[in-house]
């Protein structure tokens, strides 16, 4: 019940998360090469998460296609220029930004629903905790492919 209505409340604001998230990652210290990349290119990285966040969490969905999802996204920002530690951050703040919504929402209004919230936290967590270690092993492997074929 709570994880349907969560997926329905982020779906429905897909595009205002996606915009304030832009928002930060155009303006922060820590992502710099973001400020130099297309807004709508990278709204749309954004919303596509937001977006397939429901079935990204769904029981049916594999592991795998998380990580090959992550790590492709991994390899396509090595590619693009983009330092590690900036892709790291726009993750961290693309679930910032999704908590801050729920929050905002008053989503919590019983001790049941408040234990299920918590619960589907985890599976968020879960879910972007795999998505940094995934998007990090592809950047890493892209870059490890560059050494070797500068040589």
């Amino acid at each position: 019940m709570v994880t349907r209505r969560f997926a329905k409340l982020i779906e429905t604001r897909a595009e205002k998360i996606a915009k304030l998230w832009l928002k930060e990652v155009k303006a922060s210290k820590y992502t710099p090469t973001y400020h130099a990349f297309s807004e709508e290119e990278l709204f749309n990285l954004a919303l596509r998460v937001y977006e397939s966040l429901g079935y990204w969490l769904s029981p049916e969905t594999q592991r795998e296609e998380i990580r090959l999802y992550y790590m492709d996204s991994g390899k396509q920002r090595y590619l693009e220029g983009f330092r590690l530690e900036e892709v790291v951050m726009a993750l961290i703040l693309l679930k910032r930004y999704l908590w801050l919504e729920v929050l905002s929402e008053g989503f919590v209004s019983s001790n049941l629903e408040l234990y299920q919230v918590l619960e589907l936290n985890n599976r968020v967590v879960l879910y972007f905790d795999r998505a940094v270690y995934f998007t990090i092993a592809g950047y890493q492997e892209a870059l490890e492919e560059a050494a070797r074929q500068q040589f």
